[in-house]
């Protein structure tokens, strides 16, 4: 039988909502400021709120690698690989779309769609992956551009390409 868990809490880009199911992560959106509420299950897991530590030692530039259970609950085998490949793209190193495409024999134009459907935004750092000549072309989360930019902001006393 499948368990699913929600948790939800405020961070310096906006309000996070985290979903587990089965002692791994499977899901972090960002709740719309329309939305009028998200609530967090009574019994919140252990998973749930390392979860939430990590992310807020994260902003804090305590943390720079994430070490939680992650577990998609959708997408190909090839966003699977996308996904993969951005997890190991270190704290304050960027790639681009290309060099992954490189890296697990694909296209740049389909890494950037696997990106945009990455479920787990920020723990695989999508927003790491810049266009060709560095610039910044999307991203899922609320805010867009703007929040992609926040996160690089918040990484660049280190930032270079990987």
């Amino acid at each position: 039988m499948s368990t699913r868990q929600q948790h939800s809490f405020h961070s310096p880009i906006g309000r996070i909502h985290l979903t587990e199911e089965n002692g791994s992560i499977i899901r972090l959106t960002w709740v719309s400021r329309e939305t009028s509420s998200v609530r967090s299950d009574s019994e919140t897991s252990h998973v749930l709120l390392e979860a939430e530590r990590q992310i807020r030692a994260y902003f804090d530039k305590t943390l720079k690698v994430f070490d939680l259970p992650l577990a998609y609950d959708r997408g190909s085998a090839f966003e699977h690989s996308v996904w993969d490949a951005m997890k190991e793209i270190p704290f304050g190193k960027l790639l681009t779309y290309g060099e992954i495409a490189d890296r697990i024999g694909g296209v740049a134009r389909a890494v950037g769609g696997a990106c945009g459907a990455n479920p787990i935004p920020l723990i695989i750092p999508c927003h790491r992956v810049v266009g060709s000549d560095g610039k910044l072309t999307g991203f899922s989360g609320d805010g867009g551009i703007a929040t992609k930019q926040r996160l690089l902001d918040h990484e660049s006393d280190q930032l270079t390409l990987f």
